[in-house]
């Protein structure tokens, strides 16, 4: 593993959304982060936690929920996390893989894992590394804390989806679990739901996402997105995570939590939806012994 104080200051993603998504203070972001850890139960899930899904908000907004997500794989010994998150500021085909480097938190440096993420770039044509893609993307970033905070050692290797058609979809998926080898990874999507509607038209939306997760079926999930059965900014974070975790072994998924901001702030008017959802399975033969 890379050590974070022998990565180049200019390979090193600093936070943008540090004091506004999340507390700048590093005592403060821990004693919020375990605050929401602590009012979770683990779940006893029918298998190996091979991915998560958690979403992306300010964490007033849906840190709650994230630690459904996080909780469950709390002291792990994932050696290695692959996060998808959706871009919200650059338009660009395919998805760009962060190539070497480290991303910073208030808790500090988390150094990529730059083998494999070079591994998975080589495998698609539709992969790159686009660095305008990571430089303002909260999506990714606001995972970075709890992964921090529960799993303390690990590497990262940051992707975000320029583009979410299902080629890319299945691209990244492909990509992602023919790199791994034997170590234990886990993958994060990055994705919140419904974005300002009413309340009670949230929950019928983001009831769909929901049905097509607990049944396991990233494509039943991906064509309900496409026709506006639902909405989710990160859908195709959470249907390359869905596909990657089914050719890594996974034969099931269960939503752990849900909420919308109306939970939260009490206002109704126009929600955004949240989900921790885990996927699991018996993994993959020999990883993460």
């Amino acid at each position: 593993m890379s050590s974070p104080t022998s990565i180049p200051p200019e390979e090193i993603r600093k936070p943008v959304v540090a004091g506004q998504f999340y507390s700048d203070d590093p005592e403060l972001l821990t004693s919020h982060i375990e605050g929401f850890l602590e009012a979770v139960q683990k779940e006893e899930l029918p298998g190996e936690i091979i991915a998560l899904i958690a979403p992306h908000a300010g964490y007033m907004y849906s840190g709650q929920i994230a630690a459904y997500a996080y909780a469950q794989v709390k002291d792990t010994p994932f050696k290695t996390v692959v996060v998808i998150a959706p871009s919200h500021h650059v338009s660009f085909v395919g998805a760009s893989v962060y190539e070497q480097g480290g991303y910073q938190t208030p808790l500090g440096v988390i150094p990529v894992n730059s083998e494999l993420s070079s591994a998975i770039i080589t495998r698609s044509e539709k992969l790159n590394f686009y660095p305008q893609a990571h430089s303002m993307e909260h999506s990714l970033e606001v995972q970075l804390p709890f992964l921090q905070h529960i799993l303390k050692d690990f590497e990262l290797v940051p992707i975000v989806m320029g583009d979410q058609s299902l080629p890319t979809c299945q691209s990244l998926a492909e990509a992602i679990a023919s790199s791994l080898g034997e170590e234990k990874v886990l993958i994060v999507a990055s994705s919140d739901l419904s974005h300002y509607h009413p309340y009670e038209w949230a929950v019928k939306l983001d009831g769909t996402i929901l049905e097509a997760v607990n049944a396991f079926e990233p494509l039943r999930l991906y064509r309900a997105l496409q026709s506006r059965e639902s909405e989710a900014c990160g859908g195709g974070p959470m249907v390359a995570a869905m596909l990657a975790a089914e050719k890594l072994g996974a034969r099931g998924a269960k939503v752990l939590k849900y909420a919308n901001s109306g939970d939260v702030t009490g206002d109704r008017g126009q929600v955004v939806g949240y989900m921790a959802a885990a996927v699991f399975g018996p993994g993959r033969p020999g990883a993460g012994a």
